[in-house]
């Protein structure tokens, strides 16, 4: 296995509402890096996934995504200051402390993706 290095994985995350997705990640903190073809590529620090102008209502609402970040409370602060909740018509959930040493709160997208943002911490 020598040769078999990797550089990234990303997603293909589904948008019910192309537009409407793309401005929520904007707004979630995301950068909009390239958009053409019905897929835009967004990235924030290291990571980063596709965003397809496609949709399947089963795949949408059974998707997870989990963003690991260093400052949780950073994250939870931006995304209820920004309104998204209310902007976006989702739900946020407020930091929890997770038994598997993490805490993390839930966001889901306007398609029904649930994203998971977490932080390790120490057990």
């Amino acid at each position: 296995m020598d040769n078999l290095n990797t550089v990234e994985i990303k997603a293909f995350v589904p948008a019910k509402d192309f537009e409407l997705s793309k401005q929520f990640y904007i707004d979630l903190g995301f950068t909009k890096a390239s958009d053409s073809d019905g897929i835009a590529y967004f990235c924030q620090g290291q990571c980063s996934f596709l965003l397809q102008d496609f949709y399947e209502k089963a795949l949408a609402e059974n998707l997870m995504m989990h963003l690991l970040v260093e400052d949780i409370q950073a994250w939870h602060h931006h995304v209820t200051t920004a309104n998204l909740a209310g902007q976006y018509g989702v739900q946020v959930s407020e930091v929890i402390k997770q038994p598997w040493g993490m805490v993390d709160f839930v966001v889901h997208d306007p398609s029904g993706v649930l994203w998971r943002i977490g932080q390790n911490i120490s057990t």
